[in-house]
């Protein structure tokens, strides 16, 4: 016979502890991030994987560090001219200042003339920097253009999946929003579950299993999409309590992807949810309605919102 999950040892690096469970939280509150995961023994590819490095930050990030290589570049072209005396034409002796907008100048190719080089030394340098700068415009324009012109998708994720009564059967539910007013052209979404098992030989696992959904496509997808599984016998979740979810460390994930009509591109989005997230007994709060003047309308306000279940 075999143990309940919750009495057999997982392996000593899958062990929870609080600063674990802490990073597996953000890692849903980021949705997407893969920090839930401590990866031993990796190397990361560190400069050899630059260029995407560079587009995965974010714009904070990117703006610090190229504001940053900027500075250090031009500290470092200043040092280098002040290394001979008298190398730049109308500088003072030894100001530092005058060195570095010379190379501020040089660097951006701006040249307005009133310094020039004075010796071949700083032609050498002025050169060298010239080219650097030419390359460092190159990359930074080049990556400033793919983040701007990345094709993503504006999809709006409830805060929580919840499970309840429809068409007279349990049914895990999952409301999507589509936050721009373009439409997405042939959406598909598909939802899978993480969960924490073991097999005959006793080795421990975490397993994916697809859900089979309602409705996996929608022709358009211009402001809300529920995406719902029917949890029947042949259902993973199938007699599954929020006890059991905990036991076996459920986590729901889901994608959606589709055409944007303006870009004209395939966007995608994703989400997860841990067992804490999926409400059994809740459903959703309807947000659709009619206006005085009888239009249709969706109030946002109320997107994330749930109420108990009539039908439990």
């Amino acid at each position: 016979m075999k143990q309940p999950l919750s009495g057999r040892r997982k392996p000593a690096l899958l062990r929870s502890d609080q600063s674990t469970a802490k990073r597996r939280q953000t890692h849903i509150v980021q949705r997407g991030k893969s920090d839930a995961v401590l990866r031993y023994g990796y190397q990361a590819p560190g400069w050899r994987d630059f260029y995407h490095w560079m587009l995965t930050l974010s714009w904070w990030a990117f703006g610090i560090g190229s504001a940053g290589f900027y500075l250090i570049a031009n500290l470092v072209f200043a040092g280098l001219y002040l290394l001979q005396p008298g190398s730049i034409t109308n500088a003072r002796p030894g100001s530092f200042l005058d060195a570095f907008f010379f190379s501020v100048q040089t660097f951006a190719t701006v040249g307005y003339g009133v310094m020039v080089p004075a010796t071949q030394y700083a032609n050498w340098v002025m050169t060298v920097e010239t080219y650097a700068g030419l390359i460092g415009v190159a990359i930074t324009t080049g990556l400033i253009f793919a983040r701007i012109s990345r094709p993503t998708a504006r999809v709006l994720f409830a805060r929580v999946a919840v499970i309840a009564m429809h068409e007279g059967k349990p049914t895990l539910m999952l409301r999507l929003g589509n936050e721009r007013r373009s439409q997405i052209v042939d959406a598909t979404v598909t939802m899978s579950v993480l969960r924490s098992s073991y097999t005959q030989e006793g080795r421990f696992m975490r397993r994916f299993h697809d859900l089979k959904l309602m409705r996996s496509k929608t022709p358009i997808f211009s402001i809300s999409f529920t995406a719902m599984h029917v949890i029947d016998e042949h259902s993973v979740l199938y007699g599954m309590s929020a006890e059991k979810m905990k036991e076996e460390e459920i986590e729901l994930l889901v994608t959606v992807s589709g055409l944007e009509e303006s870009l004209g591109s395939v966007v995608h989005a994703r989400a997860s949810f841990v067992d804490s997230e999926i409400l059994i007994g809740q459903r959703y709060v309807d947000v659709f309605g009619v206006t005085e003047d009888g239009r249709r309308g969706i109030d946002y306000s109320k997107f994330n919102d749930t109420e108990p279940d009539i039908n439990p």
